[in-house]
């Protein structure tokens, strides 16, 4: 968890009122600045609850993401296209959940320069753990409701498709995840 920085004042308030004297109102400054620390803030958050189970947040999205497909395999390429990484990241993400016993790797016989990424069943039991612990911390996100949540996920879903992660079909109307019943 990071270390609480414990100012008396907001630094990105802060900055914000110094670059608008120097140089006028720009909003994007303060919003970017503010969405990046919380970046740091929350993958340091997940990162201290996966790594007693050997994993960093990255490496728990993969095996999140191969407990997802049907055969609990995918293409490298695939996971990479889904977790929107480049390739030596999923590499160096598979080859390290590989070496901890939570992943195989294979050939893949549909595509002779390929490779399939199988989650194991002991990567399937952390994965489970790891989730559950996730869960019970809302992913460093505790402070917000489920309707602010929503909102963020809406609020950022027009970036997301402005750098091109997906198409949004005209008609569909976004749904923010649901929680699971509980």
């Amino acid at each position: 968890m990071p270390k609480p920085l414990s100012l008396s004042f907001d630094p990105i308030a802060r900055a914000d009122e110094h670059w608008r004297q120097r140089w006028g109102a720009v909003p994007s400054m303060a919003a970017i600045t503010s969405i990046m620390r919380a970046q740091q803030i929350l993958l340091s958050e997940v990162d201290a609850v996966v790594k007693p189970y050997g994993l960093t947040f990255a490496r728990y999205e993969a095996l999140v993401l191969l407990t997802f497909s049907r055969s609990g395999e995918l293409p490298m390429s695939k996971i990479g296209e889904r977790l929107m990484v480049h390739p030596t990241s999923v590499t160096n993400t598979v080859d390290r959940l590989r070496s901890a016993g939570f992943v195989t790797k294979r050939p893949n016989p549909n595509d002779g320069r390929g490779t399939l990424a199988a989650i194991t069943p002991k990567g399937r039991e952390v994965c489970e753990a790891a989730g559950k612990d996730l869960m019970a911390m809302d992913f460093g996100l505790g402070a917000y409701d489920d309707e602010t949540l929503d909102e963020i996920f809406r609020l950022l879903r027009p970036l997301r498709v402005a750098a091109g992660d997906f198409t949004e079909d005209a008609g569909e109307q976004p749904q923010p995840p649901q929680r699971p019943e509980e």
